[in-house]
């Protein structure tokens, strides 16, 4: 019996020296049309940090370094919609250069930095998720029933 199972997602928080984070404007998969951070699928053996750092890489052309667990949430916002549920790891990488660019044309329109304090409107779920626990000083927050 095939049972449908969350999947884990790992959205990687890198902060410019103005303290800015860097957000993609989604396109064609779920979230599209909302920003969020760089990030991917945990791959089979691989740690949270090295998906943060590969991910980072293969999206924004960015390198990083030092990272950090800043976030876990449960991901459910896209369930109706586009029949997706994920287990989301918030991490904080240390950034160490590169100008970000459009490395995969069908899943990102652009990147752009952004103050934490004047974020767009249109936030994709984990990436807000993650944003709330890092300002809220927590990792992990249950939702209210």
């Amino acid at each position: 019996m095939d049972k449908k199972r969350p999947l884990v997602g790992v959205g990687v928080m890198i902060k410019n020296k103005k303290g800015q984070v860097l957000l993609g404007l989604r396109q064609g998969s779920h979230g599209s049309g909302e920003w969020s951070f760089p990030g991917g699928h945990l791959e089979f053996g691989e740690s949270f940090f090295q998906t943060a750092r590969r991910e980072a890489k293969e999206e924004s052309g960015l390198i990083v370094g030092k990272c950090k667990l800043i976030s876990v949430a449960e991901e459910t916002r896209y369930l109706k919609s586009d029949d997706k549920h994920y287990v989301n790891i918030g991490i904080l990488a240390e950034y160490r250069g590169g100008i970000p660019k459009i490395m995969e044309k069908d899943k990102c329109l652009k990147w752009k930095w952004f103050s934490l304090k004047k974020l767009p409107k249109k936030i994709f779920q984990g990436t807000e998720l993650t944003i709330n626990n890092y300002k809220a000083k927590k990792i992990y927050q249950e939702k209210n029933k």
